[in-house]
This record gives structure tokens, sequence and C-alpha cells, in this order.
């Protein structure tokens, strides 16, 4: 039979790396149809293949992978089970139709044994999803084994996706990825934009134009396959040239405070220091699994230093749950270790406003863009799972727990901004008087270290303190 296919379609189809992404730009060019015939084509050529092909709910593959496959794959050559959600060829091999919507459900698949496992829409999975069905690609023949995604930029896997394929290197070239465990794969992404598409431009000619009247974000991502663009974020305001700072030793007269989340599957704590003009710096952080509670006190302790003198340590009201068995609660077996506890307020909508609030971006007096939230750079993970949150499909001002990993680090900050309210920058104008250092510091006014006399009242730029 023939089948027509983009020159990007022809690349994705021949690719012999491990893993491939085919990038796409556009929801309407064709991916889909790209990993059908792909699939098609593995099937034929390698009898008593087994493939499966995934979306994160059945829904999603009935209107798009199910209902194509249905279109163009030959009768003769394979029957479509619709019960079993199953292409079975004459030659034995088998397709797969499979959903992954909550991480749990990869366990479904810890038994199976496939030749090609293949993502659509690969930005909506977690990377547990993803890393955990790589060990599914295996199998006693020697038929390759490959793993093949196709996706739009966006969604809730948008930041490891991009950080897997797209920071990698140059595209349309196979590159040997070391991973943690110290093996080797190998990775390839294929971008693909709409111009691409010959057929769908000769059939829809003005879809080109009408991706021009989006607003700029959109048009960006659908048009130019911009992978800085990212669909459901909700820290937009984060940038890391505003945010991130080197480190630099923390003046002794700054408060230090703590703040963490505490679970047996991952140990948050992040240092904060509070400055003269009440902007808050993350400079140390914590973030480690499998630590019980007096491992990880000890843990925190350790990294504390004696002169850091923490003035208050937040933690979220549920460490305050009595054990039944023990009768002692997180918080005790903290504060049996030295670190006597602070409710938090854990509202999350607007503990997530207090966080939009400290990363808003302003202008100093000398005109250069700052925020009143800073973080070192050697907080890795604060640095790293901030700008991949996303919004919760429910409720928008919430933040989606899944995945689950980024919201440890991020709910630690959120309970320190919710206890401090952002400053607000404001001029004044202080009355006739002498003014000590001290009192001078504790308006907010940073510019001087010695008392000075006003003899006429005038405005000085200060920052009131909430």
């Amino acid at each position: 039979m023939d089948i027509d296919i983009t020159e990007k379609q022809e690349t994705f189809i021949n690719s012999t790396a491990f893993e491939t992404l085919f990038g796409r730009s556009s929801r309407a060019d064709g991916k889909s149809y790209g990993q059908l015939v792909d699939a098609l084509l593995y099937a034929l050529k390698y009898p008593k293949s087994k493939q499966i092909i995934f979306r994160r709910t059945f829904t999603d593959l009935e209107k798009s992978l199910i209902r194509v496959s249905l279109e163009f794959y030959p009768r003769e050559v394979a029957d479509y089970n619709s019960s079993k959600h199953i292409w079975r060829f004459k030659n034995g091999s088998i397709i797969d139709f499979g959903y992954i919507d909550k991480e749990n459900d990869v366990y479904q698949y810890q038994s199976a044994e496939y030749d090609v496992i293949r993502f659509d829409e690969l930005t909506h999975f977690t990377q547990y999803m993803y890393t955990y069905m790589i060990s599914r690609c295996r199998g006693a023949n020697n038929y390759p084994k490959r793993i093949k995604s196709s996706t739009n930029p966006g969604g809730v896997g948008h930041s490891w996706v991009k950080e897997f394929f797209i920071d990698i290197g140059e595209p349309n070239k196979t590159h040997d990825v070391v991973l943690e465990t110290g093996e080797t794969t190998t990775r390839i992404f294929i971008p693909s934009l709409v111009q691409d598409n010959i057929f769908l431009l000769q059939k829809d000619p003005d879809y080109v134009r009408r991706l021009d009247n989006l607003p700029e974000k959109e048009r960006k991502a659908l048009k130019y396959g911009d992978w800085d663009i990212f669909d459901g974020q909700f820290f937009t305001e984060f940038n890391r040239n505003i945010h991130v700072c080197s480190p630099f030793v923390i003046p002794k007269d700054w408060k230090r405070y703590r703040t963490r989340d505490y679970g047996l599957d991952m140990t948050a704590v992040l240092w904060v220091a509070q400055d003269w003009n009440n902007h808050l710096w993350v400079y140390k952080e914590l973030h480690e699994s499998d630590l019980i509670v007096s491992e990880a006190a000890k843990k925190i302790n350790d990294m504390t230093d004696e002169d850091e003198n923490i003035v208050i340590d937040y933690a979220p009201p549920d460490l305050w749950n009595r054990n039944k068995d023990t009768g002692k609660s997180t918080a005790d077996i903290f504060a049996e270790n030295g670190q006597y506890l602070s409710k938090a307020d854990n509202n999350r909508v607007s503990g997530w406003l207090a966080v939009h609030e400290w990363l808003k971006v302003y202008e100093d007096e000398q005109g250069q863009k700052t925020s009143s939230l800073h973080i070192f750079n050697n907080c890795l993970n604060l640095i790293k799972y901030l700008p991949v949150l996303q919004h919760d499909e429910k409720n928008p001002n919430d933040v989606a727990t899944e995945p689950h990993e980024p919201t440890h680090i991020t709910d630690a900050l959120r309970y320190i901004c919710t206890m401090w309210q952002a400053p607000m920058v404001k001029k004044v104008s202080l009355p006739q008087g002498f003014y000590t250092s001290t009192e001078l510091q504790d308006l907010g006014y940073k510019d001087t270290e010695t008392p000075i006399n006003i003899n006429v009242a005038k405005p000085i730029s200060t920052r009131r303190r909430r």
C-alpha cells in the first residue's frame, strides 16, 4: 500500500536512537499519524513483535490514535479488538493501546515486555511514568528496542522533557547521554514545525495565518515550537536572571529562619535570611528522601551552623498530629532534637498568592529589575522545581499535586512566604529630629549605618514592614 509521509516523519521513522522525541509545534500537523505509520511498519517488518502506544487516558486514545488507526490500517494484514484495545497482525505482531493517568498506573505493566514503547504527547506524562516504562522495553528476540515519543511544548512534563531532549545539544543529531546510574543511552530530538507538513498546508493554506492571529505566547509555541514557552506554568514571573544569585556571606545581624516540609518520601528544608530591607534570601536547602524523623533532625542540625541563630522554624500543621502508638507527634521528635517548630498557615491558595507577591519583579531606585525574594544558586532543587509547578486543573488558583516531587521544596517556600507577607515599596517623609542607625533600620532605611539629624522633613526611600 502507498503511505504519504513528510520528510520529518521519515526521519522519525528511521531514527536508530534508543529514545526519540518528535517535537511538534502544532496540534494539527499529523504527529499521531507519524507514530501510527512507524508502528505499522515496525509490526510488518518484525513478526511477533510487541508495541504499545500510551496516552494519559483511554478517552484521549479513542479520540485520536485509535480513530486514526481505524481509518488507514489495512484489514488484510491486521484486525482490531475494540474490547482489548489491541491490533493483531497476521504475522503475530501486536500493537497495544494503553493509558497512564496516575503514577501508580505504571504497575499494571510491571510484568510486560515490549520491543517498542510509544508516548503520544510526552509532556502530559511525569518523568517517573516515562522512566519506569523504559524498564519494560525488553525481550528475548534480537529486534531493535526503542522508546519513541511525540509531543508539543507545554504540559506537566514540559520541564523534564526539555531537559532530556532539548537541552542536550543540537537537534536532529543523536547524542550519547550518561544517566545517573552511570549507564548511557542515546537520545535525539527531531523538531518539526507546521511549515514542514506540506499535506496540511496544501489542504488548509490559511492555517498558518490563523496561527498568526493567536496571542504571542501561543503563537510562539504552536508556530515556532518555542520550548521556552510553558503552558500551564504557575509562577510565570520566575526569572533565573533576577531571582537567582551567587552566594555571599550573610551578615550576622540578618534574621535567620528555617522552613520545612517533612514526609518519609521527602525531607525538604530551606534556610532563609531576612535583610533590613525585608528581602528574603534562600541560602541553603536540604532535599532528601527516606529519612525517618530522627535522621532528618540530625541532618538538619548537621547542616545548621552554631552561629546561624534560627529565630523561627516553620512547619505545616500536620506535623503536630500525634501517632496513636507512641502518643508523640513529628513535631515532638524534632523538638527532642532541639528544633522547636512554629505552625505555618497551610492555606494553599493564599500561600501561593504570597509566593507570587514575593516573586513579583519591580524596578529598584537605580532602575534595575529585582524582586523581594532571592535564591542562592546552590539551592538546586528549589531552582529546578519552582518554575515547573503547574496550575491545578480543577482549581487554577492552586498548584497541581502531580507530579508530586516538585511540591515538597516549594511547599516549604510557601510556608515562609505566607508567614512573612511581601514588603511594599513606599516613599515617606520622616519628621524633623535625631535618628539613630537602629531606628532607621527599624524603619527599613538601609542606606546609612550612622545616626543622622534631620533638620528639614524630606522624603526618604523606605520600605514599610508588615
